[in-house]
């Protein structure tokens, strides 16, 4: 499997190629030891990344939500340029852009990207759709846009929680969550942006809730604008979605997986995740 993934690290002002065998970080790293740093995985289509500019826009975003410094996207290029430097065109990939604090205490900080194909199973998901279970965050909706402490809106390394929820999905029979705040609210997938469509109108979650804003479902929103389909941001509940005429969760390596299922109760798309798929194709 190595000979399919690539590994490529910032070390002295340049983009160094590794094998994926080769360690890149201290064993010291604050991305290692404490989940302290930010991240990014984008589609690697056709040998390259049509929709890098905003997944930086966003790990700029993540790294000053961080107090950490990002090294810019002339590093970021860099790496990414590395690491596709042999990638097979016909093969779609993802490539994880990481940034961590180092060694911290003034050290600089530690910029890697990892290439690899995209999953069979996150394939399969993207076609045929996925079941989901609600589950709460334990936050109320509004907390997170006051307690900058809890770096909403940020994508960082820290996912054990994100990971815990897939693996309870998993137990209960299911593939996906969709996070609740405390009071009901719709807020987020473990990876991905919730949308719905409802009366006639794509709808997700305000970013105001401490979610992260999702490049993939801006893509979505500005593509179906254009193609006359209104689009809003919504305060929804899990009941919205159980009345929705179809449900996706949409993330920049899956696209758009329809929610078959949710917490139990099998539902349909009315038809529409071919034009939502489709929008994302362009």
């Amino acid at each position: 499997m190595s000979e399919l993934r690539a590994v490529a690290v910032w070390r002295d002002g340049a983009a160094a190629r590794v094998s994926p065998l080769e360690p890149v970080l201290s064993a010291f790293d604050q991305g290692l030891v404490r989940g302290d740093g930010v991240f990014e995985s984008v589609a690697v289509l056709d040998g390259g990344t049509p929709h890098l500019a905003p997944h930086l826009a966003r790990l700029s975003r993540s790294a000053g939500l961080l107090d950490l410094a990002d090294p810019g996207e002339p590093v970021w290029r860099a790496l990414l340029d590395a690491v596709l430097a042999s990638w097979d065109a016909g093969t779609e990939g993802v490539v994880r852009l990481l940034l961590t604090r180092g060694l911290g205490e003034g050290e600089p900080p530690t910029a890697v990207a990892l290439l690899a194909p995209v999953p069979a199973e996150t394939l399969r998901q993207r076609q045929t759709g996925v079941s989901a279970v609600s589950l709460s965050l334990g936050v109320p909706a509004d907390f997170r846009a006051t307690a900058p402490w809890l770096l909403g809106g940020a994508k960082t390394l820290s996912y054990a929680v994100n990971m815990a929820a897939y693996r309870h999905a998993h137990r209960l029979g299911a593939d996906d969550v969709v996070f609740t705040s405390l009071e009901g609210r719709v807020l987020e997938g473990p990876t991905s942006t919730v949308v719905w469509a409802a009366g006639g109108t794509l709808h997700t979650p305000p970013v105001e809730t401490g979610i992260l804003p999702g490049t993939t479902q801006a893509r979505l929103f500005a593509r179906a604008q254009a193609d006359g389909w209104p689009t809003a941001v919504t305060p929804g509940t899990v009941d919205d979605l159980h009345a929705a005429d179809a449900v996706w969760l949409v993330s920049g390596v899956r696209g758009a997986a329809a929610v078959h299922t949710l917490d139990g109760r099998v539902r349909g798309d009315g038809g529409l995740t071919a034009r939502v798929q489709e929008l994302l194709a362009r």
